[in-house]
C-alpha cells in the first residue's frame, strides 16, 4: 500500500506558513479523500483540511499550535486499496 503525504496548503499567493489549530482525527482513524482532518489559521484564514486520500491516517507529524511552512508534511496517510 501506498503511503500519501498530507502537506500544509497554500491558500493565497501572499500564503507562506500556516498554524495547525486541531486535529479531527487521530491515529488509526479512517479518513475519506476530501473529508475533513484537521483545522489551520493563517494571517487571513481559519480553514478545514482536506484528505489528499482515501485510507488510514498513520502518522500525525505536526501538533496543534505549531506553525509550519506551506507545503510541509503534517500527516501521513496509508491509502486504501
Amino acid at each position: 500500500m501506498a503511503t500519501v503525504d498530507m502537506t500544509m496548503p497554500r491558500w493565497g499567493a501572499q500564503m507562506d506558513e500556516g498554524t495547525l489549530t486541531r486535529w479531527l482525527c487521530a491515529v488509526g482513524d479512517a479518513v475519506v479523500a476530501g473529508g475533513v482532518v484537521c483545522e489551520v489559521e493563517t494571517e487571513k484564514v481559519n480553514a478545514e483540511v482536506e484528505s489528499p486520500a482515501s485510507g488510514t491516517l498513520v502518522e500525525i507529524l505536526v501538533t496543534p499550535g505549531t506553525t509550519v511552512p506551506v507545503g510541509t508534511p503534517i500527516a501521513r496517510i496509508e491509502e486504501t486499496s
